[in-house]
């Protein structure tokens, strides 16, 4: 019998093609903005990495090594990812500026693509898929913390992509691990998959009945992510011993190489906290207190949910994890948002979990703490104070609630739209 759905490998690729000229489309306001902005401010980040592999390729320290002025920005990231950016370093600076931008738009077209799957398979029609996948992915290139990745040139996207893909893909042609043992190694946040393939691996006690998602394979793929991670670790210092040694015993020591970590940008639990300008011990103790609350709660829920089989709502957790548990987090950090969209908006076939997607996408599209900054910058006796460092930690606190929202809130609503289903 025929269904009349079209699964969405069966679509021809002529209608993918025309979804991701549409996707560059949306892109190009943004690509045009800050590829033609003063060439001092663009794409700043990119300009760290280049640096990285600039001074590998001229035998100078890598962690002594600054960009030009008025930036003046150290390499913050291991070594190994110095030695990856070699490729960018030998390009020019245009030529490199553009294939990394473009490298965007295409990153973010696989994560919307995996991300989504579910809502993308159920639909109908030989054009539907494709001309939603484009609605998806022109809104979320309009996100903050993607539009962070065009004006940075960030590589927050292409380290989620590999955490995704590595979690979802139903028939991976790498060992299942590699790719979070990759991206740890080259950013240490993503580390937090680590402990999620540790949590859904293993049960928690003999015998655990929910464990009958969890499996060798699993297991396997914990092992292969802390190899590939141990390995990439090591490995420089064999290639580059010095500068392996000056980043894990200096650099990494050293947060405020990577900016004031007091910010409004750090969204992290501790960047709010920063914000109160508590005494420091005071700030340590409820940053910890903090994180263990809140760590075990999401990891806890993240487990909960791979083990009801919703993948993507357990890497959605586990990613909002590497931002509130992490000392410093900046917004573009927070892209981990297309994954939360994507876990809520589920198969599209509940109208109040996609209402509530769209609030949570406007949320994340308006500069909100940047709001607060100007609130602040009113001085209203007692409102502008309080109010003003409210909104300027809305990006994290709005993690919190995210993770409450697929901790509890996405549970419950799809028990609730159970229960009459299986009535009926």
């Amino acid at each position: 019998m025929t269904t009349g759905r079209i699964a969405g490998g069966r679509r021809p690729a002529w209608a993918w093609a025309l979804a991701l000229v549409a996707l560059a489309a949306a892109a190009s306001p943004l690509i045009a903005y800050w590829l033609t902005n003063p060439e001092d401010q663009r794409l700043v980040d990119l300009d760290v990495y280049r640096t990285g592999g600039w001074a590998l390729l001229r035998g100078l320290p890598v962690y002594d090594v600054i960009t030009p002025a008025p930036q003046l920005l150290p390499f913050t990231y291991p070594p190994v990812a110095a030695m990856l950016a070699v490729p960018l370093a030998m390009m020019s600076w245009p030529v490199a500026q553009w294939v990394w931008t473009v490298a965007i738009v295409a990153v973010l077209a696989v994560t919307v693509r995996h991300a989504f799957r579910a809502f993308l398979d159920g639909v109908r029609g030989v054009l539907a898929a494709p001309l939603l996948f484009a609605v998806l992915c022109a809104a979320c290139t309009y996100l903050m913390p993607i539009r962070d990745q065009f004006r940075f040139g960030q590589v927050d996207l292409f380290l989620l992509a590999l955490c995704l893909l590595d979690c979802v893909a139903r028939r991976p042609w790498w060992p299942r691990g590699m790719l979070i043992g990759l991206a740890t190694a080259v950013k240490l946040t993503p580390g937090v998959f680590l402990v999620y393939l540790a949590i859904t691996a293993f049960p928690a006690r003999e015998g655990d009945t929910r464990q009958r998602h969890g499996s060798a394979g699993q297991r396997r793929a914990f092992f292969m992510a802390v190899f590939t991670a141990a390995l990439l670790t090591l490995l420089p210092f064999l290639v580059i011993f010095d500068d392996a040694r000056d980043f894990w015993f200096g650099a990494l020591l050293d947060s405020e190489r990577l900016g004031a970590n007091a910010a409004t940008t750090n969204q992290s639990l501790r960047g709010m906290l920063l914000r109160l300008y508590l005494p420091d011990w005071l700030t340590t103790v409820l940053w910890l207190a903090a994180v263990a609350v809140i760590g075990w709660y999401g990891f806890r829920r993240a487990r909960r949910a791979y083990l009801d089989g919703d993948v993507t709502t357990a890497v959605a957790l586990t990613g909002l994890m590497a931002v509130l548990l992490s000392p410093v987090a900046w917004i573009h950090h927070i892209a981990w948002v297309v994954v939360v969209l994507a876990a809520l908006a589920g198969s599209g076939r509940d109208p109040v979990r996609l209402l509530v997607a769209a609030g949570v996408w406007l949320y994340y599209v308006l500069p909100i703490p940047w709001w607060g900054v100007t609130l602040k910058a009113l001085e209203i006796p007692v409102l502008s104070p309080v109010a003003g460092k409210i909104v300027q930690n809305a990006f994290g606190l709005g993690a919190i609630g995210l993770v409450w929202l697929l901790g509890t809130w996405l549970p419950r609503r799809r028990a609730a739209v159970a229960v009459p289903a299986a009535v009926t």
